[in-house]
């Protein structure tokens, strides 16, 4: 299942706003969670603070190294510094079918997940399919 997740993943990142509409003030915020200044923030990432700066006021985009550097220097995750809590996991609906499939005997599971390997197979084709037929 993790390389037809990963495939379903992009056309959401494409529809989702830019990382521009939302990094400055997620960093602004988790750089003063951590009680860390610009500069402070800069040397432990091993950045420029002008960089920092620019990131903050949302006038340049980091790199995906720039990115790893920032949330290693600020102890969280690529996903906690890039995404708003709510753009990650499940809705509400499929969050409480997935907890109910992870109390399943493991055969199950097994199950479960080959169900949606063959849907997210199917959603894939349809995608697929119409993006050739434009």
């Amino acid at each position: 299942m993790p390389a037809a997740a990963k495939s379903i993943a992009a056309p959401a990142a494409a529809s989702a706003p830019p990382l521009a509409s939302h990094f400055p003030v997620r960093l602004i915020q988790i750089r003063r969670q951590a009680s860390m200044t610009q500069q402070a923030l800069a040397d432990a990432a091993g950045v420029h603070v002008n960089q920092i700066k620019r990131y903050e006021a949302g006038n340049a985009q980091p790199t995906l190294e720039a990115l790893v550097g920032l949330a290693r220097a600020l102890h969280v995750s690529l996903d906690q510094l890039v995404f708003d809590e709510a753009e990650r996991g499940p809705s509400d609906d499929l969050r409480l079918q997935f907890e109910a499939v992870s109390h399943m005997a493991d055969e199950d599971r097994r199950i479960v997940k080959a169900l949606l390997d063959g849907m997210i197979v199917k959603y894939q084709t349809k995608q697929m399919v119409g993006n050739f037929s434009s």
